[in-house]
């Protein structure tokens, strides 16, 4: 019996020593994990707000750049060249020299040019008008008009037969809308001429996204944004090369030399493939709703910030309660985007025939 109790006793001490251990280590894991988590927390905020300060700052180098009161450089053509060819010369070293960025491969001449190249078409048409209405408008006003963003894509959607014509659409439609027409009507310095080149650009990205959902998403291609910019940069700089040589190139030759230094526009180019990078880490560390409202805190910041850099801007409070207006509804068009792409995406998960229809596509995401 004293030898029973005394084993009795020791296992009772082992397996409360035991116990003990095993909590040690449940503790530890969970501070790991909590130290994991703010890790990664601060991973994702320190993306988005490399995200929004890029996406804002190359806003103000590019109108810094072209407008005449700073550096003169009123050629937004030949910028967005440039853009476009420092981005395919840098993805090309990237991706085949260097390989420190991986590309999806599977690319075919067919692929190419039935889905690459209007997408190429439309991208280079969205920069060079964009651009080109910072010569006439201020930063903020453009960015107000970009608010009918999602009104465009939704009009051209319904067109093409991608879109659905509701009652709820149809409101948050005239929301926007009616937001941006009171902006406009506070817009004390408006030019119209920069106001159909900024409409320009908006038709030119609606038209983009259209083509993406029809020749890219219903295909079952996914493409990551390393991808996009690897394929479609050259393309939209050869859909820009060929007028900038009749409408550009002989007003830079008659100028003559530049009395800036070049470093500048480089400087501006690489800002623009930083800030292609920072897309693609949002989008890679977060989700489809975070870069959403990420953009629409982005916006808010060049408006504000726009009127304290440049001259040009003058905010008006019915500026700010337009452009309000049209962000609530800009917010409500994601929302709902947001839901269809959520239901659609849980549907073809449920459905595996759709996954081994997307599986059998050339280019597949990783």
């Amino acid at each position: 019996m004293f030898f029973e109790s005394g084993f009795r006793c020791i296992f009772e001490k082992a397996q409360k020593v035991s116990e003990v251990n095993k909590l040690k280590q449940e503790t530890l894991v969970q501070f790991a994990s909590m130290a994991d988590l703010k890790n990664g927390n601060f991973l994702t905020y320190a993306y988005i707000l490399l995200y929004i300060a890029l996406s804002s700052g190359q806003i103000f180098f590019n109108k810094w750049v072209l407008s005449s009161k700073e550096i003169n450089f009123p050629y937004p053509l030949g910028l967005t060249l440039l853009h476009m060819v420092f981005s395919s010369v840098l993805c090309f070293v990237l991706t085949k020299i260097l390989k420190v960025m991986k590309v999806e491969e599977g690319m075919t001449p067919e692929i190419y040019a039935t889905s690459v190249v209007p997408i190429g078409a439309m991208f280079a048409m969205t920069l060079w008008l964009g651009n080109t209405a910072y010569l006439y408008i201020s930063v903020a006003f453009a960015q107000m008009l970009k608010a009918i963003m999602p009104v465009a894509v939704f009009v051209l959607g319904v067109a093409a037969g991608l879109e659905v014509m509701s009652y709820k659409m149809l409101s948050i439609m005239s929301v926007i809308s009616f937001g941006v027409l009171v902006a406009s009507y506070g817009e004390i310095n408006i030019n119209w001429i920069g106001v159909v080149y900024q409409m320009g650009g908006v038709v030119g990205e609606a038209l983009r996204l259209i083509f993406m959902e029809i020749f890219v998403k219903r295909k079952g291609l996914k493409l990551n944004p390393i991808s996009v910019m690897y394929y479609v940069s050259p393309c939209s700089a050869i859909c820009l090369f060929l007028p900038w040589i009749f409408l550009e190139k002989p007003k830079m030759d008659e100028h003559g030399p530049w009395n800036f230094p070049p470093v500048l526009l480089i400087l501006n180019c690489l800002c623009t493939f930083a800030l292609n990078l920072s897309v693609f880490l949002v989008i890679t560390h977060t989700s489809a709703l975070t870069i959403r409202v990420a953009g629409v805190v982005k916006d808010w910041v060049v408006v504000l910030l726009s009127a304290v850099l440049f001259a040009d801007t003058k905010l008006t409070l019915i500026n700010l309660f337009g452009y309000a207006i049209a962000i609530a509804g800009v917010a409500a068009y994601n929302n709902c985007k947001l839901k269809k792409e959520t239901s659609r995406d849980t549907s073809d998960d449920s459905n595996p025939e759709s996954s081994q229809r997307q599986e059998s596509q050339p280019l597949t995401s990783r």
